[in-house]
This record gives C-alpha cells, sequence and structure tokens, in this order.
C-alpha cells in the first residue's frame, strides 16, 4: 500500500515524458525537502554501500490518532540522490513500521520507470537506502 503522496508523485512521473525532465524533477524535490542538521551527518546515520555520502536519521513519531509511525530525514552530497532520498520519504514516511516493511520499494520504483534509468552505481546506492529504511522500521516493529 502507497501513500496518497506517492500515488500523486507517480501521476507527476506520467506527466512527465522527457527524462531529461524528469531528473529535473527528482533534484527538485531533494530541493525542497528539509536540510537534515550538520549534526546529524554521523557515522552512525551514513548509509554505507552508497557511492555518493547519504545520511538517514529514522525514528518512530506517534501520529493524530496516538498510533505508531515511521518518520526519517536525510541528506546527500549529491543533489540528484538527495532527490532519490525526498522520493523515499514521500513513500515511506508517516506510515506505519510495520507497512514500511512490507513495502516493496523496488516495484514502486520501477512503476515510475526509475529503476531502469539509474546508473547501476545509483541504483545499488538506492538498494542500500532502502534496505537501512526497512531495517530500522522493522526494529520498531520487534520491540
Amino acid at each position: 500500500m502507497t501513500s496518497k503522496a506517492f500515488e500523486d508523485l507517480k501521476a507527476d512521473f506520467e506527466f512527465i515524458d522527457d527524462w531529461e525532465e524528469r531528473y529535473k524533477y527528482v533534484i527538485e524535490l531533494g530541493k525542497k525537502m528539509p536540510d537534515l542538521p550538520e549534526a546529524e551527518h554521523t557515522e552512525a546515520n551514513k548509509v554505507h554501500g552508497c557511492v555518493s555520502q547519504v545520511w538517514l536519521k529514522t525514528e518512530i513519531r506517534k501520529d493524530d490518532a496516538g498510533n505508531q509511525v515511521f518518520y526519517f530525514e536525510g541528506d546527500s552530497d549529491a543533489m540528484i540522490v538527495r532527490g532519490l532520498v525526498a522520493i523515499l520519504r514521500i513513500m515511506l514516511c508517516d506510515i506505519p513500521p510495520g507497512e514500511v516493511v512490507q513495502t516493496d520499494a523496488t516495484a514502486e520504483l520501477a512503476a515510475i520507470g526509475l529503476s531502469e534509468h539509474l546508473t547501476q552505481q545509483r541504483s545499488n546506492g538506492l538498494v542500500s537506502m532502502v534496505k537501512r529504511l526497512k531495517e530500522d522500521a522493522a526494529k520498531a516493529v520487534q520491540v
């Protein structure tokens, strides 16, 4: 199950025909994403397996109804990767940790054609980011 925001993002991608324009859109999403404070650029938050430097800070919050939801902030030193973090935030933030674990992020990203237009290095980095987010969400489910 994906969020309404991610469904809207998929519609945006369908509307943009040209992949050059889609890349620009991904970069713009990254620019609009809130900055991760420099103090959070720590080894503990660093994602290994990415060519670019990537940091993800995850936490469990309560929604308005008092239910646990997964939340994360992120950053990268590469603009396209920062945009990928923004897309993952749209897909995986503010949903129950169990749903994060169950979400097939690879399939969802393939549905917007993103996977086939990334370099192998970026694809590997994206897999590392998704793996890290799912591991953090799984820890919250086990608690």
